[in-house]
């Protein structure tokens, strides 16, 4: 396990405005439905730690050999494009605090998030400072409680408690992970399904996959993923859609809601047989598995789209943190062969942190029926 200073350096750069850059995209829409956030063991930190190892298949370079790219290239006339989630994420953050600003103006209330932090994990820490930060960039009211590592379960629960009594906060978030001594199934549940911003309640998730059925809140990295396809004007309809990883996270509910959008779409997991010949039948691709580099540039449809949600550090001697973030996806090759793709950092990361917004948001105007 990479060590937490480490793990804090990812964190900034995950949440961080500093990014790859490209062309705004065009007519905005945020989803109809609720939704957030992401760790691959629950509060979706999209940051699936694992060391790189020079034997890994899944950590070797890219191959930009001239005779790879000259083949790649002459396979696709598509005009490549870098799917910007920084700039995105900034734009809905400038229209989520409209949204407030009115709200205020119109009603006198302010959305409010709560987030309970128990322990001293550094990372964590820089997570909630960065949720702190953003809430206040768009005029979201934040509340926070710090508990030791030793606290109680009793305790966490009874803070739940009180935020789900108080009418001022309207979503609330446990950071992950908890201590050991801890029963976390029984921690998150006990967040009312009302305030769960953070998508994983059950009935959420049931209500996701039923047809006729609409989730209060969705998971906020599958959200942001969707929504990055909205906003750069990828046809979704009709389309073959591959989702690889099916964690209750980001996988799985990233599946479904490319079926509500009417996608025919196909899940590569750890036991599937064939995954390239699968992976290559997709006009879009999201790859949320944690492990850096694992799709080639020859598991990819000339002219496909592309979303990867990995972040990965890989050992790199010549960075001054002497690592790398990478994608699940590999970028270099993947950039000759697709016609879109978001960067790492810079791509799901800073949506994802857009879409908690949203869902607080969205919350709020439930709770007090404001249009």
């Amino acid at each position: 396990m990479a060590s937490s200073s480490m793990a804090t350096s990812i964190s900034k750069a995950l949440f961080s405005d500093s990014s790859i850059s490209s062309s705004s995209p065009s007519t905005p829409r945020l989803l109809p439905l609720g939704g957030r956030q992401f760790h691959f063991n629950h509060k979706f930190n999209p940051i699936l730690l694992r060391p790189s190892r020079s034997s890994d298949v899944f950590t070797r370079t890219c191959d930009t050999s001239p005779s790879f790219v000259a083949a790649a290239m002459a396979t696709t006339e598509a005009s490549f494009k870098v799917i910007d989630g920084k700039q995105t994420a900034k734009e809905i953050r400038d229209e989520i605090a409209e949204e407030i600003s009115r709200m205020k103006d119109g009603i006198g209330v302010v959305p409010g998030l709560a987030v309970i932090l128990v322990g001293d994990r550094k990372d964590s820490a820089t997570y909630v400072r960065n949720k702190k930060k953003a809430c206040d960039s768009v005029g979201i009211k934040s509340y926070e409680v710090r508990l030791p590592e030793t606290a109680s379960e009793e305790e966490v629960l009874k803070h739940i408690a009180g935020f789900n009594d108080d009418p001022s906060v309207h979503g609330i978030l446990v950071q992950l992970p908890l201590p050991s001594h801890m029963n976390e199934q029984k921690v998150l549940n006990a967040v009312c399904i009302e305030k769960d911003v953070d998508g994983f309640h059950p009935l959420n998730i049931g209500r996701l996959a039923m047809r006729g059925r609409e989730p209060l809140f969705v998971p906020c990295t599958p959200k942001g993923c969707i929504e990055l396809l909205h906003r750069y004007g990828v046809p979704i309809k009709g389309k073959r859609a591959v989702v690889i990883g099916r964690s209750n996270i980001v996988g799985m509910p990233a599946a479904l809601l490319l079926q509500r959008e009417d996608a025919t779409v196909s899940v590569v997991h750890s036991r599937t047989k064939n995954p390239e010949e699968i992976t290559r039948e997709a006009d879009i691709l999201i790859a949320a598995v944690g492990q850096p580099n694992m799709v080639r540039g020859s598991w990819i449809k000339p002219g496909a789209v592309i979303i990867d949600v990995g972040i990965n550090p890989v050992e790199d001697s010549e960075s001054p943190r002497g690592y790398r973030l990478v994608g699940d996806v590999c970028y270099e090759e993947a950039s000759k062969i697709a016609s879109a793709i978001t960067p790492v950092p810079g791509g799901v990361g800073p949506m994802t942190i857009a879409m908690l917004l949203s869902n607080t948001l969205t919350s709020a105007k439930r709770v007090h029926n404001f249009k």
